[in-house]
């Protein structure tokens, strides 16, 4: 297992920006996931670690390896495209050797390491079939398998799982953690999912315009945001315009146009001084409805549109002008004799105060 780290890394692309001075350390065997809106520079990062791409500035750590000016195939990582790219002419045993037989590996070794390889992911069986003749996921295993029998120092995801379908990537999302698990492999993974994200990585980092916003694990980017860039972009989230009436510990009390709020900040190195306009981010699992009137941190509506989803109902609260969703988890107030004045709160925990 190795670190990865990046240190000041800077990449343009004519007068366009695609790296601004990025700053990462992404720890050894951790599964780190690059996340963030088209442009914002994560597949341009993740082809600097393979190589593919040199920086203008900066420097690309493996380790305590300076693998910056290094080429791609010196680095041995394992790198795993949107595409598979497989070789249509090829048996799946002979696309997993491919890499080996580059590398002069021993014939013996090789037969030995693609079975290992391709038992790894389940695919002993289909050794000797050819790339058409399997389905979109096990053509994606068999990519995961070539990029595993090198034994790469990393590995490198691109939206793997961007060609599945539903059901697929599910199921694949477990297999490629336990894939990486086992290994103890470092792996680097660039996807546009966030439930896959959530589910999968150890930590991750939120891009945006080249720069990185947040990196933390799955918890404390969903339930605290830095900034309103990064709540929006990951999950769902009403935001209403607020000031600050006080803030102490971390926590902060804000006067918005639907209420009065106590919160916590989602920056905890936030300090803005009482009167500043900030943003209140509060999730729509988050609010819970109620017939009484709460104590505080509510809001005070009228249920409109409902949907009946199953486990969970999704509704509409008209609130003075304001349209707040909210998700319920085993429905309560779908009955049309409950459509009066209803009340919803929000824990402080769930109240996250941005001032950026």
């Amino acid at each position: 297992m190795i670190s990865i780290r990046i240190q000041q890394l800077t990449k343009r692309f004519g007068t366009v920006t695609a790296l601004d001075r990025l700053d990462l350390t992404i720890e050894p065997g951790e599964l780190f996931f690059l996340l963030g809106p088209s442009g914002c520079g994560k597949t341009t990062l993740l082809r600097s670690l393979a190589g593919f791409y040199l920086p203008d500035a900066g420097r690309i750590l493996f380790g305590e390896e300076d693998v910056t000016r290094l080429e791609p195939h010196k680095r041995n990582t394992g790198m795993m495209f949107q595409s598979y790219a497989l070789w249509p002419h090829m048996t799946v045993a002979q696309n997993v050797a491919f890499g080996l037989e580059e590398r002069k590996v021993p014939r013996d070794e090789i037969k030995r390491r693609v079975g290992e390889a391709l038992e790894s992911v389940r695919m002993g069986p289909y050794a000797e079939r050819r790339p058409n003749q399997l389905s979109g996921g096990q053509q994606q295993r068999v990519a995961l398998a070539r990029a595993l029998v090198i034994r790469p120092r990393c590995l490198l995801l691109d939206e793997p799982l961007s060609n599945l379908d539903a059901k697929l990537r599910l199921e694949m999302r477990g297999e490629i953690r336990r894939v990486c698990k086992e290994f103890k492999l470092t792996t680097v993974y660039v996807t546009h999912d966030q439930k896959e994200a959530l589910s999968v990585s150890d930590r991750m980092a939120i891009l945006d315009q080249g720069r990185i916003l947040q990196v933390g694990s799955p918890q404390q980017i969903y339930r605290r945001p830095v900034c309103r860039t990064v709540a929006d972009f990951i999950g769902e989230t009403e935001f209403l315009p607020g000031r600050l009436v006080s803030a102490d510990g971390g926590r902060a009390i804000v006067d918005t146009p639907l209420g009065r709020f106590e919160g916590v900040f989602g920056d905890p190195e936030a300090r803005p001084g009482v009167g500043t306009a900030v943003t209140v981010s509060v999730r729509p699992e988050c609010w819970v409805l109620s017939r009484e009137a709460p104590a505080g941190n509510a809001v005070r509506g009228r249920i409109g549109e409902a949907i009946y989803l199953g486990e969970l109902a999704q509704y509409d609260l008209v609130a003075d002008g304001h349209d707040l969703k909210i998700l319920e988890l085993n429905p309560r107030f779908l009955d049309q004799s409950t459509r009066g004045e209803v009340f919803a709160r929000a824990e402080p925990e769930d109240v996250v105060v941005l001032t950026a």
